[in-house]
């Protein structure tokens, strides 16, 4: 997903795990502590029910959850993320909460805000997380907000988690998920977000929505897509929401390394970080989901794969002819969502050019005037700056 406020574009990879050069530290682990969720938002990639016996069965217990976050701040881990489904529908997440951080980790903790309660609140305020709490939100009004959620009361009972967090003091940020049913209450929650003290860098937005990694259901995965608005709708209410979005773009493109590469994973996943999902399962970020790249953590240990399981996958090579002759070789590919975690949600396949993310970022490109209307960013002459033809593609080892 895309934001703007808190979030730009992607942000560089120091900025979030840190430049440690040894190969057993991790930075930042990801943790899904469920499945399940108390909402049912109609644009979720994840969210089992809530009283779901399978997911309840499977998950990890408290005792493996703390011999996981034990281990990653023996590996140097500055920061976990609970995340899910919903997190504090586990009712060990107060001892989870209280393990990480006797660890020394900092939280970060991405909620809907439905379950705070006064106790978590006077936990929070107590025994602060060290991050901002990440709250999404999905309209001003009952109506819209459950229009999205599809769950009754959701609205007043995310309201109350966030006045919660208000009265006790505990900082916490706010994105809004822009969707066809809520895009008349973005005034309403802009006012609010700007005045609101506790809230960092005022509104954020979700523009572009992910699709289902676990590839369990096509017809939500239609859903999403159609729900995905125009990519030309979606970056206009970007820069006319962020006055230094195409400021920033250039920046990006100034630090890019243009040469055409085979590489199948550009991005920072698995170096110093990744995602254990509810049942053990770690992979190098919290949306690839190929069978191929997760690791089971239960039978083995977060070092055993940040040493030698991660850094295989990351090694991966590109082998579809169409994302060789595209992909590899775009001078834009930097400013595009495509990567291996969306090409399988999308496709099936880790290095099938997803034509939704392609459209998006020639979108970016052309409104930043970094590339003509009707170019393509594979073609010659078709650079971000006037460069020579582009080379031919370099095959990396690492």
């Amino acid at each position: 997903m895309e934001t703007v406020g808190k979030h730009i574009v992607r942000q560089p990879l120091e900025a979030l795990i840190g430049t440690g050069t040894r190969g057993t530290q991790l930075r930042v682990l990801d943790m899904e502590l469920t499945e399940r969720c108390n909402n049912n938002c109609i644009h979720c990639y994840i969210n089992r029910p809530e009283k779901d016996r399978d997911a309840l069965e499977r998950e990890l217990s408290t005792d493996r959850i703390r011999i996981l976050l034990n281990e990653a701040a023996a590996l140097g881990c500055l920061m976990v993320r609970f995340t899910g489904g919903e997190p504090l529908l586990r009712k060990d997440f107060a001892q989870i909460y209280r393990f990480a951080r006797q660890c020394g980790l900092k939280v970060r903790l991405l909620t809907n805000a439905t379950l705070i309660t006064p106790h978590l609140a006077e936990l929070f305020a107590k025994l602060p997380p060290l991050e901002a709490i990440e709250i999404t939100l999905y309209g001003m009004q009952s109506a819209t907000y459950e229009s999205v959620t599809g769950s009754t009361g959701s609205f007043s009972a995310a309201w109350q988690g966030i006045r919660l967090l208000q009265d006790s003091k505990i900082p916490f940020w706010v994105k809004y998920v822009r969707l066809p049913q809520n895009r008349g209450d973005i005034p309403s929650f802009e006012n609010w977000a700007r005045s609101s003290a506790q809230t960092a860098n005022g509104p954020a937005y979700t523009v572009f929505l992910e699709l289902r990694g676990r590839r369990d259901s096509k017809f939500k995965n239609r859903r999403i897509g159609s729900l995905n608005e125009p990519p030309e709708a979606g970056i206009d209410f970007l820069i006319e929401h962020n006055p230094d979005y195409l400021t920033q773009l250039h920046r990006f493109c100034d630090r890019l390394d243009e040469s055409p590469s085979d590489r199948l994973f550009s991005c920072g996943a698995g170096i110093g970080c990744g995602c254990v999902d509810a049942y053990g399962m770690l992979q190098p970020c919290i949306l690839l989901r190929h069978p191929d790249t997760v690791y089971d953590v239960t039978k083995g240990s977060l070092k055993e794969a940040l040493v030698t399981f991660l850094p295989v996958i990351r090694r991966q090579k590109a082998q579809n002819l169409d994302y060789l002759e595209r992909c590899a070789r775009c001078v834009i590919r930097e400013l595009c969502d495509q990567c291996p975690a969306r090409s399988w949600m999308a496709t099936g396949e880790l290095d099938r050019p997803v034509e939704a993310c392609c459209r998006r970022a020639h979108v970016r490109a052309e409104r930043a005037g970094l590339l003509q209307p009707g170019r393509k960013g594979w073609q010659t002459g078709g650079t971000v700056d006037t460069r020579p033809d582009i080379a031919p593609i370099r095959s990396e080892s690492r």
